[in-house]
Parts: C-alpha cells; structure tokens; sequence
C-alpha cells in the first residue's frame, strides 16, 4: 500500500524554487540573481567543483546593506521551509516503519520482548505501576522564532501533509500549491526579527499551544495503543496512569525578575479555562455519539443514581435537558456535565470540586455503556477522554516554583530580623535547627502579608508563598505543588523553602504537605555534598514528616547545563552518572522513593540527544519509575509541534522507561567493572583539568567575546530572562545557553566535545588500551550514549567555516585557543571513531544527508555574519540584517542552546 505521494527531495526543491519565485517577486531580478550566486558558489565548494570559498567570500564583501538585508532573509526563510521537509520526512519514516513492522523502540516490539523474555502479568503490572512520565516545559530563551512566524509555518506543514496523504485531483493539488505560495509570500513579508523581548506570559503561552493542539489529543491515543498491545499479551493487566505534563513557563522565577504572582495567576487561570474548554467541546462532541434511546436499553442503578444526583444539584438545568432530550438519557447526562464544567469558574453551586469527580462520571458512562453491549463505544470515545482528564486534570500543566537559593536566605533574614533574629549570622546547624522547630511549632513566625519594613525583593519572595496558599485553594493543589531550588549547597536551603510554605499554611505537620521541595544539585560541591545534604534532611525531625506526607518520595533535580560549562562534557557526564548512583545509595539507605529530575537542555552540552537513548543510559540504581525531565527551547518545537511525531516522541519515552524499570527490576545494582570505573575516573579528571585550564587560560574570555557572536546574541529578544546573571563578561556569569549558543552559531560546538580526547588519552597513556574503551563503547550504554552525542556534537562542528570566526580575534588570540580548539577537536574525531569502530562519526544515515543538504546553504549566512562582525561600526540596517543572520543559522543548526 502506497503512504504518500511525496518524498523529502520533492519538497526541498519544490519548495525551494518558490520561495525563489517569491524572492524575485518580492523583490528584485538583481536580488534573486545574487542569492542564486552565493547558493551555487557554496555548493561548488562543497562538492569539490571549486578550489576554495573565495568567489562565495567575494560575493558576501559585495553586498551593499539592503542586499545583505535580502539575502539573510532569503537564506532564513529557506531553513523554515526546509525544516518543514524534513520534519514531514520523519513523519514518512515512522508511518512506513509503523505499516512494515520496523519500527524500532515501538510500544510492540518492547512488549513482545517482556512476553518472549517470561515476564508474567505480575511483573508487567509492577513495571507499568511504577512509571510515571514527567516532560517539564521550560521557558528557557533557546527558541530563535516568532510566534506569527512558526504560526505561518504551521500552515505550510498542514499543507505539505494534506500533498503528501490525500489522493487529489490536479486542480485540487493546485489549490493547496496556491495557499503554500500565498503563505510564503506572507511569511516573507513578516518581520523575522522580535522588535520586543516577550513577557513571561508569551512565552506561557507557547508551552500552552504545544500542550493544547497537540499534546491533548495524541495522549489519549497512546494510551489507546498501549492498551490494545498490552491486553493481547496480558489480558489481565491494566494499564495506569503513566504521563504528567509539567511547566516552569510563568512561574520560574530563578533570574527573572518579570516573573510576578501576578504572572502566575494569569497563567493558572488561562490554563484552567484552555482546559476546561477542551473538555466542554470534547462532551459536546460525545453527545453526538450517544444518542441511545433510553426506553430501548437499560443504564443501571450507577448511572441513574449519577444522573438523579446532577438533576438534584441543578434543577433548573435537568428541566430544560429533559426537554430538549427526552428519552435520551447519556445526552440528559451529559449536558448536566457541561454545565457542571461551566461552573467551575464562577461562583455558582453545582460545579465538579476536582477533576476526579469528572472521572467518576465518564467512568459511569463507560461502564454503562459495556452493560449494555456497547464496549467498543466506550472503548473508541469515552476512555480516551478519561486519560485526558486523568493527565490533564484542571490544570493543563502542573506549575513548578523556582527561585535561587540566596533569594530565600536573604528573606527569611529580612524578615526574621523584624521578629528579633540574626539569621544571616547563624552557622549552619543553628539555621537547621532554627528552621525545623519554627516548622514543628503550631502558631506562626512570620506574617508573610504585612511582614514589616523589609526590601521589595524579600516582599516579593513572602508574598509568592503567600500567594501559592491562594492558588491551591483556587485551582487545586496538583495545578502548583512543587519548588525547586536552584543552587542548593546546604540542607538549610531546602529547610527555608520548607519554613516559608508552612507559615503560608500550605504544610500542616504532620498531616498535610502540600508541597514537593525540590533540591537542584548543579554544582560540583553540591553534587559531591549530596549524601550530606540529603542525609541531613532524612533525619530532620520536621523533614521527616514531609516526606511521610508525601508518600516517601524525594524529587531531586540534577543540573546539567552548569555543570557542563563548569567541568567540560565528558568529566559532567561522569560526576552526574556517579552522582546519581550516589543518591540512589542515600535514598535506599534511608527507604526513600527517588524521583529524579533530569534538568537537560536541547543540545548535546546541555544534556540534550535523544531521549530514548538517554532514558536507557541512567544506572540502573536511579530507575525507580517515575522520571522527570525538562523539555527547553526549539526542542519543544522539533518534538511536539507536530502530531503524528509528538505521538512518537512519547511512544519512545515510554518504551524507554518501561525497559529500563523491568531492567532494574531484573538488576537493581548496575554491574559496571571497576576497570570500567577506574578507567572514567581517570578520563575524567584529566577532561576537567583540561577544560578548566582552557577557560582560564589569560586571555580566553576576550576571545571567546571577538571569536563568537556572544554580543549579539545579548541583545537578542529571544525570551524575558537576561543572558547573565549579573551581566559581567566572565564564562562563570553567562548562563549556559547563550555560552552553548554562541558557540553553535560560530559552528565551532566546542561545549559539546572540548577536553573529550584529552581525557581519553590520559587514559591510554596512564596504561589503559584500546580494546577496554571498545569494550565500554559496546557493552555500556552510559559510555556509548555519551561518546554518540559527542560525535554528533563533533559532526556538526566545521573547522574551516569556525576559523572565519577566529579570524576576527586578535592574531595572538587565534594562535593560542583556536590552535588547541583544532588539534583537540581533530584529536577527538580520531578516537571516537577508533574506539566505536566505524568510519563516519554519524551513525543514522538520514542525519548525514541532513548535514550535507544543510551546509552549503548555512555557509553563506557564516560568512555574512563574521563580514557584518568583523565592522567596527554598523548602521541600524546592518545590525538587524546581523541579529537575522543569527535566527537563519539557528534555523539551519536546528539548534541554538
């Protein structure tokens, strides 16, 4: 059977020569004429047809401004639409995979392997019991696009799939080719360029559509798969609840002063009424379905007793419902559910108290409708919209508090300090013990409303404690139950969060902890003070109680972006498996559930890659089940901004995690050789050392500002936090996605590989071999996944568009750092290819032609920003033409932090 009508090349030349017709068109002959010689100029390069990049260099110092202005946006532009074929190419891969039977880390293929391998229903239920999903949306500035631009390319997609899935006439096809050029036309006449930095509340909104047009739907049909697969392997097993949908996005305050109550409250109530609304339209569309007649069929004692109950609770309502249904009593039912969803906004009685008791209607129904011999209606539209409201509660999406450790300490000593107390002087037992007896003493210390005269900052921090008293009163306390800590160093840290919730009445020991405390561990120190800190906190009387409360479960976060750009990739990778380990022994030491918080970014440097692999790659130790994990940036977009492939995106989570628990079920203790151990503790120091020596070598701080376009991607309106935490030029004060994006755009990825290959060197020349590295790469799924995102890292980087960058440094800067960056760079691409046997360093085919079709058209964007760089003085034209030709490489990286 035929899928589709279309392939990859199809749409990239296609697509290609329109926007070519709406260059010319929209512009000029002379225009289109230079875009096509840079296109050219940079393929005949890369194909070996011309010695050298100097025609294509000849072309870009050419340029007067407004061409250079067309000329970024024309290769902008093309990334877009490029995007949009590759990302329709995936979607081909998966559905002709999915229809042959190949496809790899399917929900099938991993349980066929539980049955094949004698797993029996009870150790299935035990594994789907313990798994719970946790994707965490971020507000992060990592995503380069507009919102009206990825709204326009939305369009274009939908257009592609409708080409690429429907059989249609020419005039029909015509049509859809008529609205694609219409869309481009448009696309290019829109500002590419955000002329503000969006507010908290845009970016609160972008995580809402993602969660709204996409997420909401496919949810109900993975479970729907997964319960199909399951039932035909282990009939008696049932499949729970396996996904929770999180985001810090209007409510992570950590660096961002924008970050108000205010901005929270508008983002949990627009949430609750997007939800709610999906709800009203999938009820409505639900009575179109049961229509039954009520004098032909029996409904049940349950189902008339819930429906006498409603007409009981909203008498009027059940008048008019009867009227307008007689005899047709699923659609009496369900018009007296839409009204009770009406009412959970206002103030008028009747309306549902919790999402559960929306359950336990739709569960009513359902179980109505199998006694009446209706299973498969029940099956195909009422259970679906149980897992909806299951995982979406009245919420959407679970918000997450975030602030900085030190925002907490300076405010509990501020306010403290009104009441008599030195907190600030205190060392750090008398803080612990300060804290855990003003949290086991009923009468409070503080008032966090009128608190005294303290600064605006620590009002601020009491009254966002104050406030999330009122928001779980309001929405409930699923929709906002967790705070993180950046930072943490000391239990005390952990404690001062704990101390503010409880004079806000959200803890009410021992009984009531509406809170889950979230540590993140982020630094070196922290990481290695783990079994202190948490071990602390264990055997804290009050804390103790906490976790009691809290079903004995710990969440702790782990930071991967600062501890890569604090210790170099290979050396964080190492400290954060160990450390992991480390916290499975403290919390299993002191029977505690760990729930761990992976905090990754998009890219490799970040703890980005594929998450499947990644999911698979923790010890074993850590895999309790229940995993959390942050979705950043264009991430999200590339993930879940189109159906049929945020479907799959969670089909491999899921398959991971089921995998992994049964694996830790069979192993609880990962058997890693000590010579595998031995052999990561000397590569990993050696890595650091050489990582930490680069960045403080003199000098390399001004090379990475002459040698990156760092100052320009300061200015950029990406997202509503800074760059820096304090705005001083030191790589310690960057934040790690500008550092990871700075490098990225200089195509130099040097965050993602840098100091690997000393490391391994080390190793080799303190006695270690080849063949044990070979062994790890094959046998290890922690050293394979962390040498495979190397190499991408490695693939993606070009040495010879990076040293246009260094050029524009001083001349004894680029000898010193851009001659050690090469050799450990070339150095690197020798042993990952040795040590994984194989002669490229990409191992997926389609990823190499992504690259090679890519590159060519990148190239000219590098070199007419290093042009525009490279002038000390640039008209207002010039700056903007440069800040687009940051968001056209990010678009044709695919990638920005």
């Amino acid at each position: 059977m035929k899928l589709h009508n279309r392939n990859v090349r199809q749409d990239v030349r296609e697509l290609g020569a329109l926007l070519g017709n709406v260059l010319e068109a929209q512009t000029s002959t002379a225009d289109f004429e230079t875009v096509e010689d840079l296109r050219t100029a940079a393929i005949a390069y890369r194909d070996g047809s011309a010695p050298s990049r100097q025609p294509l260099r000849d072309v870009v110092e050419s340029l007067q401004p407004e061409r250079e202005s067309v000329v970024a946006r024309a290769f902008t532009t093309y990334f877009e639409l490029i995007n949009l074929a590759e990302e329709r190419e995936r979607v081909r891969a998966v559905r002709k995979s999915s229809q042959d039977g190949t496809l790899e880390d399917s929900l099938d293929e991993t349980i066929a392997e539980l049955a094949d391998g004698d797993a029996d229903s009870e150790t299935v239920q035990q594994v789907l019991d313990d798994v719970l999903i946790e994707p965490t949306f971020t507000a992060h500035p990592t995503e380069a696009r507009r919102k009206t631009v990825k709204a326009k390319l939305r369009s274009i997609a939908d257009d592609l799939e409708t080409l690429d899935e429907r059989r249609m006439t020419d005039r029909e096809e015509g049509h859809i080719w008529t609205r694609v050029d219409a869309e481009v036309t448009s696309l290019w006449q829109t500002p590419q360029v955000r002329n503000r930095r969006p507010e908290p509340t845009d970016e609160a909104r972008n995580v809402q559509w993602y969660l709204e047009n996409t997420l909401f739907d496919v949810v109900g049909e993975v479970y729907s798969e997964l319960e199909e697969i399951v039932s035909e392997e282990y009939p008696d097993v049932d499949v729970p609840k396996l996904f929770e949908f999180r985001s810090w996005a209007g409510s992570d305050r950590d660096g961002n002063p924008f970050v108000t109550p205010e901005v929270t409250t508008e983002t949990l109530e627009r949430q609750r009424s997007v939800v709610l609304g999906k709800y009203r339209v999938a009820l409505k569309r639900l009575s179109g379905v049961l229509s039954q007649d009520g004098s032909r069929i029996e409904t049940g004692n349950s189902f008339a007793e819930s429906l006498a109950d409603d007409r009981e609770q909203l008498p009027a309502v059940a008048e008019e419902t009867e009227e307008r249904y007689p005899d047709e009593p699923y659609r009496q039912k369900l018009k007296l559910m839409r009204d009770r969803l009406d009412r959970v906004e206002d103030v008028r009685p009747g309306g549902y108290e919790s999402h559960e008791e929306l359950i336990d209607d739709l569960e009513t129904i359902a179980a109505s409708l199998e006694r009446n011999g209706a299973a498969k209606v029940a099956d195909a539209f009422v259970e679906p919209l149980i897992r909806q409201v299951d995982t979406f509660a009245f919420s959407l999406a679970s918000l997450d508090l975030r602030d900085h450790r030190e925002m907490h300490t300076a405010a509990i000593h501020e306010a403290l300090e009104q009441e008599g107390f030195d907190y600030r002087n205190l060392d750090e037992d008398e803080r612990v013990e300060l804290l855990t007896d003003a949290v086991l003493q009923d009468e409070p210390v503080l008032d966090l409303e009128s608190p005294g005269d303290v600064s605006e900052e620590t009002e601020r921090v009491l009254t966002r404690f104050a406030k999330l008293a009122d928001w779980q009163r309001e929405y409930g306390a699923e929709a906002i139950d967790t705070y993180a800590i950046s930072m943490t160093e000391e239990p005390s840290h952990v404690l001062e969060v704990l101390f503010l919730a409880d004079q806000a009445g959200v803890v009410s020991l021992p009984d009531h902890c509406g809170l889950d405390i979230v540590p993140l561990l982020e630094t070196e120190s922290a990481l290695n003070g783990a079994r202190r800190i948490m071990g602390t906190l264990f055997e804290n009387e009050a804390y103790a109680q906490v976790l009691e409360a809290r079903n004995g479960v710990q969440e702790i976060m782990l930071g991967y972006s600062d501890s890569n750009k604090e210790n170099g990739v290979l050396a964080a990778n190492w400290d954060l498996y160990k450390n992991q380990r480390r916290l499975a022994d403290i919390t299993d030491d002191h029977d505690v559930t760990m729930r761990l918080f992976h905090g990754r970014g998009g890219s490799i440097s970040r703890g980005g890659g594929p998450m499947n692999q990644a999911m698979l790659a923790l010890p074993n130790e850590t895999v309790t089940g229940q995993i959390k994990f942050t979705e950043q940036g264009e991430a999200i977009a590339e993930k879940y901004a189109n159906r049929r492939i945020a479907e799959r995106n969670l089909e491999q989570m899921l398959d991971a995690q089921i995998r992994a628990r049964h694996n830790a079920m069979l192993e609880p203790t990962e058997d890693v050789p000590d010579a595998w151990v031995d052999a990561m503790d000397t590569m990993a120091q050696a890595a650091r050392e050489e990582y930490r020596d680069l960045l403080e070598t003199e000098g390399f701080v001004s090379y990475f500002e002459q040698a990156t376009p760092i100052t320009v991607i300061e200015e950029l309106n990406l997202g509503s936090r800074p760059a820096s935490r304090s705005g001083e030029r030191t790589v310690e004060d960057l934040r790690a996605i500008p550092w990871v994006f700075s490098w990225t755009q200089s195509r130099c990825i040097l965050p993602g590989w840098y100091s690997l290959a000393s490391g391994m060197q080390a190793y080799l020349d303190d006695g270690g071999d080849r063949e044990t590295l070979k062994e790890m790469y094959e046998s290890w799924p922690f050293f394979r996944t962390t040498l495979d995102n190397a190499a991408l890292s490695l693939a993606r980087t070009d040495l010879e568009i990076a040293a246009e960058y260094a050029n524009l440094a001083d001349e004894d800067l680029r000898e010193r750092f851009f001659t050690r960056v090469s050799e450990e760079y070339e150095d690197g691409v020798e042993l990952v290819l040795d040590v994984s046997d194989r002669n490229r360093l990409l191992k997926r085919d389609w990823l190499g032609d992504s690259l090679r079709r890519r590159n060519p058209y990148v190239d000219p964007l590098n070199l007419l920003q290093t042009h525009l760089l490279a002038q000390t003085h640039r008209t207002p034209s010039e700056e903007k033409t440069l800040r687009l030709t940051v968001k056209g490489i990010a678009a044709g990286m695919k990638n920005t932090g």
